[in-house]
């Protein structure tokens, strides 16, 4: 039996990249780093398709999830996957904060717990309000809208009052299918970016800075960001951990997005329970303290003596 199978997915199997492939080579240091100190800790793992059908998941003691970075565009068949495979394996997170971070109406319930979240604006499949009706509605004059399950910007877009109905076109096929959140544009994304800080435990290990490109407002790498090692503030630290123990005390692994609001203090973004990108590669020990986590989880199971 290997221990811990590793969810990636068909697009990033391979165990070597090539020269240019800088994206699997990030991909491949972050598991390489975390296989290494799951091994020092007596704990075999292997990186697998999470949709290979040939898959005997009851073969391993724990999945955890890594890069299942095509879930939200086959949403329902990775819900149901998570739904069999919570009988045949341990899930790493667990299987209801899988369920409930898929779908970013958490925000919601973030915001009942007396989170400071960006302000939210639900857009519901059976909703084909314009677009304007609802910025005047909200009194926002610049906005974000994006699907609620999502990730790597899909379906992203910034929109205003003269834009909003060339945007409206523009969804209204995916908007008759699924439900979207609007919020109102953060003028510091722009500015100074938006802060990823990497919990493992509950505890704060390290953050990254992500910043668009020029002339842009999306800060993932797919369309041209970047991210650079940040120090966390005090403040952000303390918000991030707060974040965590309050919503799901206690994870192995979580990672909490924030930006600096339109008031002026911070809120958050998203927080990302399921597959996020954790950087592990910009502050090595950080692999430690997820190995640690993993292996502290199985002990609590009783997966481990």
């Amino acid at each position: 039996m290997t221990d811990i199978a590793l969810l990636t997915d068909s697009r990033y199997t391979a165990e070597t990249a090539a020269p240019d492939d800088w994206y699997l080579g990030n991909i491949l240091r972050d598991d390489g780093l975390l296989r290494a100190e799951l091994a020092s800790r007596g704990l075999s793992s292997v990186r697998v398709d999470w949709a290979d059908p040939t898959v005997d998941w009851s073969a391993f003691r724990a999945a955890v999830f890594r890069t299942t970075w095509d879930y939200y565009d086959r949403a329902e068949e990775f819900a149901a996957f998570v739904e069999r495979l919570q009988s045949q394996t341990y899930l790493i997170n667990d299987f209801s904060t899988i369920v409930w971070n898929l779908d970013k109406h958490y925000l919601g319930d973030l915001e009942k717990q007396g989170l400071p979240i960006v302000p939210t604006r639900y857009i519901e499949r059976d909703n084909d309000e314009p677009l304007l009706a609802l910025l005047a509605a909200t009194g926002w004059d610049e906005a974000i809208i994006k699907p609620c399950i999502s990730g790597g910007a899909r379906h992203t877009h910034r929109l205003n009052r003269d834009s909003a109905a060339t945007i409206d076109r523009m969804l209204a096929p995916v908007r008759a299918a699924e439900a979207f959140l609007l919020q109102p544009f953060q003028e510091s994304i722009t500015a100074t970016g938006e802060d990823s800080l990497m919990l493992f435990g509950g505890r704060y290990s390290h953050a990254v800075r992500k910043i668009a490109k020029a002339g842009d407002f999306r800060v993932q790498d797919d369309h041209g960001g970047r991210a650079i090692p940040h120090l966390a503030s005090p403040e952000q630290i303390e918000l991030a951990e707060r974040i965590v123990a309050t919503a799901r005390p206690g994870l192995p692994y979580a990672r909490v997005d924030l930006v600096r609001d339109n008031t002026g203090g911070y809120a958050v973004m998203e927080l990302e329970l399921i597959e996020p990108e954790l950087w592990i590669r910009t502050h090595p020990p950080s692999a430690a303290l997820m190995a640690e986590a993993i292996n502290d989880t199985l002990v609590y199971a009783g997966l481990r003596g």
